[in-house]
Parts: structure tokens; C-alpha cells; sequence
């Protein structure tokens, strides 16, 4: 099933790309996506067929080359991929994050510059905010910027990064030194191939061991002025607007995952037998897949609203952290669920709902915790 609501006309070419994009995700990303969850290897090695689909391009204005969707479209796209690989779904999703701050919050020659190769495999990104002691709280970021003439030089270290280990741009918040508090906070684009950059990726995740996670270090490393995004002092507020829009998208692979469990969910209960008749016949299992077809299909109805803000040139902070908060729980307890239906099969790596309860976990931290969420709504809704 599709996140487009039943009852939306898009164009035909969108809707044979979402189509494409399911189709490929399904026939390609799966067997993979499971290699990637035993193995603990990586996304990485499909980039070059992700540029060739055009998943790198998505949000990239047609002037640059870029296929220029609307919002619902991606996250559209978005839900296709996470039904089949969470982690591939995540990963579309932080490198377009990237390409959006830029084309958003870029001088226009660093704009040209990048987007014009942004579907590029060589040219991925990563959004490297986070750190030790600063994660829900980005304000607390220690790693620091000095302004020289010809541009930074950065020291610090992130956490968590996303696409961390392959990407060729890193979009870093910095604290620049010796500037008034009002100009502290500087976002810029770091080209990780620089002097000075080391990464480790992290291991052990619980999920989506498919997606890139990793620490970078940064050391005396010479970023050059025009690579600034936003002014100096705005870097705080470009990353939390790039964060509204990324919490939809967040959504939307919550949503995909959930809905690869109710698929799983419903087909099991089909033909799986006890007492005479299949499972799907006793009124507890019943209950089970009602209740999570109408929070999936609540989320989905969510998400879309969410992103039809944002194509109205509207961050509506309400609307996205209630995609996100709704969407990402929701997908954990129908993951539960799903889990319950098949009992013991599905305690098992053999059987994919328990790679998808361990992928759902994540969606209610990464991009803002569903603490997170709560607290913006209130704000919001409180004035």
C-alpha cells in the first residue's frame, strides 16, 4: 500500500515513480537489506544504482539538474523504501536533508556549485550536528570554529552522524570563537575528504545496521568562507528548520515500516493453523491487526498533511512533530505487534519481523526524540 491517500490525484509521473521506486525496493533492497542486518555492512556499496534511480536527486530544483518533487511525492518515495529497507529509506532521506539546507540557506555559487552534482553517487552527504554531550540539545555543541582570512579552521567531534563513513559533504554546526553570543552558532559544509578527518564507524546498533553511523573527528580542519550556509549566528536556526522538515521524513519511513509489519502481520495470520483453523479467525489476533490497520493508516494521514504544509511553503512546527511523534510510536507498537502475532517464528532473525521491531526502535529518537516532540507541540499549542 501506497502513503498516497486513495482519494489524491498526483500526476502521473509521480505516480509511476513511487511505483518504480516500491518495485525496486522489493525485488533489490530487500535480500540486501537483510545481508546488511546479519553482517553489520552497509548501504554504501548501492550508491552508484541509488544515483542511477535518481533517489539522490529528488528535492533538487529541475534548473540543477535535480528531479524536483514535492514534498508528498518524497516522502512518498520515503515510505516505498522503508517498506523494503528501512535503512536504505534513511539514508535517501539525511543525504536529501543536506541538499535541501543548501538549496534553502546557500550562497548561490556554493548553491550551483553542489546541487548541480548532488545526484551523484561521489557526491553524498551527511548531517553531523550531534554530539556527545549535545543531542537533543544542539546548543550545546562544543565543537569550534576560528575565522581566519581565507575561511575556518574546525576542531571538535561529532556523534551519530548518519552517511558518516562514505559521505563527501558534512554539514557541521560550529561554535565560532571570538564572536558575541549572537553570532555563535555557524553551520558549514565540510568536505570530508580535507586533512584532518578521521572516522570510526560505530557497531552494534540494534537496527537499521544498514544505515552508515558514525563518530568524526575533526582536527585543524581548513574550510574555506564561501562554505558557509546562512549567516554567521543562524547556523542553531538553519539546523532546526532543516530538522522540521526532516522529522516528516522520518515519519514516512516509520510509516513504511509499519506497514511491512502489518503485511507480514495479515499474511501470517492467513496461514498459520492452530486449533483447526488459522490464527486470523481467533478474535485476539483480529484485534491485533484492526487496531494497528487504523493507527497505520492515522499515521499515513499525518505524514501526508505534514508534508503538504511544507509544499505550501509553511514549516508548520505543530504538524510535523505530530507526523513524527504519532508515526514512530505507532510503528513501534505495530511492530510489537507483529512480533506477538507470529510468537515464536518471529523471535527469530529468520523471520523478518524481528529485524523490523529492532529497525522500528530508532524512529522515536533520531531527528528528535518523541520527548522532543511532545515538548514542541505544547509550545506550540500553548503560544
Amino acid at each position: 500500500m501506497s502513503l498516497i491517500p486513495a482519494d489524491v490525484s498526483v500526476s502521473d509521473d509521480d505516480l509511476s515513480l513511487v511505483h518504480a521506486v516500491h518495485d525496486f525496493a522489493q525485488n533489490e533492497l530487500l535480500p540486501l537489506d537483510r545481508k546488511w542486518d546479519r553482517g553489520q555492512s552497509d548501504v554504501s556499496e548501492i550508491l552508484p544504482r541509488l544515483s542511477e534511480m535518481g533517489l539522490l536527486n529528488l528535492l533538487v530544483p529541475h534548473d540543477l539538474g535535480g528531479l524536483g518533487l514535492s514534498y508528498r511525492t518524497y516522502v512518498a518515495i520515503l515510505h516505498a523504501l522503508a517498506e523494503w529497507s528501512p535503512s536504505t529509506s534513511v539514508t535517501v532521506a539525511v543525504h536529501s536533508l543536506v541538499g535541501g539546507l543548501i538549496d534553502r540557506f546557500a550562497t548561490e555559487s556554493l548553491r550551483a556549485k553542489c546541487l548541480s552534482r548532488w545526484g551523484e553517487a561521489s557526491s553524498f552527504a551527511a548531517f553531523s550536528v550531534s554530539e556527545a554531550d549535545a543531542g537533543s540539545d544542539a546548543s550545546a555543541a562544543k565543537t569550534t570554529a576560528v575565522e581566519v582570512a581565507d575561511g575556518f579552521i574546525v576542531n571538535g567531534e561529532k556523534m551519530w552522524v548518519t552517511n558518516g563513513m562514505t559521505a563527501e559533504w558534512l554539514f557541521t554546526l560550529v561554535r565560532l570563537k571570538g564572536h558575541p553570543e549572537r553570532e555563535h552558532f555557524c553551520g558549514l559544509l565540510i568536505d570530508a575528504r580535507s586533512p584532518g578527518i578521521t572516522r570510526q564507524k560505530i557497531r552494534g546498533k540494534m537496527g537499521i545496521r544498514g544505515s552508515e553511523t558514525a563518530v568524526i573527528s575533526l582536527s585543524d580542519v581548513s574550510v574555506p568562507a564561501e562554505q558557509i550556509i546562512g549567516r554567521r549566528g543562524d547556523g542553531l536556526g538553519v539546523c532546526l528548520k532543516s530538522l522540521g522538515r526532516g522529522r516528516v521524513g522520518i515519519a514516512a519511513q516509520a510509516t513504511g515500516i509499519a506497514e511491512a509489519c502489518l503485511t507480514e502481520m495479515i499474511a501470517y495470520a492467513r496461514q498459520r493453523e492452530q486449533f483447526g483453523r488459522p490464527i486470523g479467525k481467533f478474535q485476539a489476533i483480529g484485534d491485533m491487526i484492526a487496531q494497528s490497520a487504523v493507527e497505520l493508516e492515522a499515521a499515513k494521514t499525518l505524514v501526508w498533511r505534514a508534508a503538504a504544509t511544507i509544499d505550501a511553503g509553511v514549516i508548520d512546527r505543530t504538524a510535523t512533530s505530530m507526523a513524527k511523534l504519532y508515526a514512530s510510536e505507532a510503528a513501534n507498537r505495530i511492530a510489537y505487534r507483529a512480533v506477538q502475532v507470529h510468537g515464536g517464528t518471529g523471535y527469530v532473525n529468520e523471520c523478518r519481523v524481528e529485524q523490523l521491531y529492532r529497525d522500528a526502535r530508532i524512529t522515536t529518537i533520531y531527528e528528535g526524540t518523541s520527548e522532543i516532540q511532545r515538548l514542541v507541540i505544547a509550545r506550540e499549542l500553548s503560544g
